[in-house]
C-alpha cells in the first residue's frame, strides 16, 4: 500500500487530496493545526472505505523545524516508508505593496516557500528510497501576475522554480517531482486572507469572466489532478506545473 504525505489537511485542497489518497487505497499521513478538522478529516476517509489505522494524524505548524522532523519520522514508524509528499499548506495575503508590511511577505514566504523547501529536505532520503513522488501545489499566481496580491504571487513564483530544479536533481534517483497550479478554487483560502463574506461571493462571481470555463473551480478537481501526477499514470512526467485553472492563466483583455 503506497504511504503519501499530506500538508494542509485540515482544509481546501489538502483536505479534499488526503480523502482522495484514502479512498484510492493510500496509507495517509495527515497534518494541519486545527486537531478538531483534522479528526473530521479522518473521519471522513474513514467513511470513504479507508481503514482507521492507514489514517495517521500529525497536529502542529510545520514551518517548526521539529513539527515537520516528527511529521517524517512518526509516518516511518507507522508506515515503514514515504512514497509520496504533497505540499499543500498554504496562505495568502491581500494588500498593495504600497502599504502591505513587509511581515507579511516574511509570513507567506515562510510557509508558502520555506517550510515547503525545509519539509521535501527532511523527507527526501526516504522518498528517493521508494524512488517516490512529490507534488507541490502552487497556483495559477506563479506564473501570472495580479493586483493586490504580489506577494502571494511571488510566493507560487518560487514554487514552481523549486520544483523544476528540484526535479532536476531527483530526476537521476527516479523520483518525480512535479506542481499543480489552479486558477480560483472554492476554499476558504481567501477568507482566511481577509475577504469578506460578501468580498468572496463577488469574488467567485466575478470568476464567471476570469476563466474560460466560465466558473470557479472545485477542490475535487484538483485532488484528480495531484493524484495523477503523485501515482505510475504519470511515470513519464517530471517538472511540469500542470495548472487546473480553468483557462485562467491564458485569459487576456481584448
Amino acid at each position: 500500500m503506497p504511504v503519501a504525505i499530506v500538508t494542509g489537511a485540515s482544509s481546501g485542497i489538502g483536505e479534499g487530496s488526503a480523502l482522495l489518497f484514502a479512498e484510492r487505497g493510500y496509507s495517509v499521513s495527515i497534518t494541519g493545526r486545527n486537531e478538531t478538522a483534522l479528526a473530521a478529516v479522518k473521519q471522513q476517509c474513514i467513511e470513504r472505505g479507508a481503514k482507521e489505522e492507514n489514517i495517521f494524524i500529525t497536529i502542529g505548524d510545520i514551518a517548526d523545524k521539529e513539527v515537520a522532523e516528527k511529521l517524517v519520522k512518526d509516518t516511518l514508524a507507522k508506515f515503514g516508508k514515504i512514497d509520496t509528499l504533497i505540499n499543500s499548506a498554504g496562505i495568502i495575503v491581500n494588500g498593495p505593496v504600497i502599504d502591505c508590511p513587509l511581515e507579511k511577505f516574511d509570513d507567506v514566504f515562510n510557509v508558502n516557500v520555506r517550510s515547503l523547501i525545509q519539509l521535501t529536505q527532511i523527507a527526501l532520503p526516504h522518498i528517493i528510497q521508494a524512488k517516490g513522488t512529490i507534488v507541490n501545489v502552487s497556483s495559477i499566481a506563479g506564473p501570472c501576475p495580479f493586483p493586490g496580491v504580489a506577494y502571494y504571487c511571488m510566493s507560487k513564483a518560487a514554487v514552481d522554480q523549486f520544483t523544476k530544479c528540484l526535479a532536476l536533481e531527483m530526476a537521476p534517483h527516479g523520483v518525480r517531482v512535479n506542481a499543480v497550479c489552479p486558477g480560483v478554487i472554492v476554499t476558504d483560502i481567501h477568507k482566511r486572507g481577509g475577504m469578506s463574506e460578501q468580498q468572496y461571493a463577488e469574488f467567485l462571481e466575478k470568476c464567471k469572466s476570469t476563466h474560460a470555463l466560465g466558473r470557479p473551480g472545485e477542490v475535487a478537481e484538483v485532488a484528480k489532478a495531484i493524484l495523477f501526477l503523485a501515482g505510475p499514470d504519470s511515470s513519464f512526467t517530471t517538472g511540469d506545473l500542470l495548472k487546473i485553472d480553468g483557462g485562467r492563466g491564458i485569459m487576456h483583455p481584448r
